[in-house]
């Protein structure tokens, strides 16, 4: 075999599997950004501003997403009247707990993924306590 195709076909080898590293990647952060934009527009949907506050999203770095739901008391029973309230801050902690695990994946050095993770975690906590706020106000 000639030299040039055994160096054609190393090239291609090496450049088909940096490939799949590239594509890999980019699919996670597309997982990603389709995540936190359904938390957005959920956000929007409840009148909430598109992003938790800066000293939440401070606030919830360091901690788990399993700490970001843990807001209301353990025996909270959800009335009639706040079952939206409640099911939308379910859904935008489930998505945060997958927006976390992808970041996970890619990395701790993967800073958009990693703030994307903490705000989705602010995001959760906040949408909790909304949750609790409703329920205590119930009639």
């Amino acid at each position: 075999m000639k030299w040039w195709i055994v160096l054609a076909l190393a090239v291609v080898g090496c450049g088909g599997a940096q490939q799949t590293d590239w594509s890999w990647k980019f699919q996670k952060e597309n997982q990603i950004t389709a995540l936190w934009t359904q938390i957005r527009g959920w956000r929007h949907d409840a009148h909430m501003d598109l992003e938790p506050t800066r000293n939440d999203v401070i606030a919830m770095a360091p901690r788990a997403v399993t700490e970001a739901k843990n807001v209301c008391p353990d025996a909270h029973e959800v009335p009639k009247t706040c079952e939206d309230v409640c099911d939308l801050s379910g859904a935008i902690c489930d998505n945060a707990e997958a927006i976390c695990g992808i970041a996970d994946e890619l990395g701790k050095n993967d800073h958009d993924a990693q703030d994307k993770c903490t705000s989705a975690k602010a995001s959760c906590r906040e949408a909790k306590q909304r949750c609790c706020n409703c329920s205590k106000d119930a009639p």
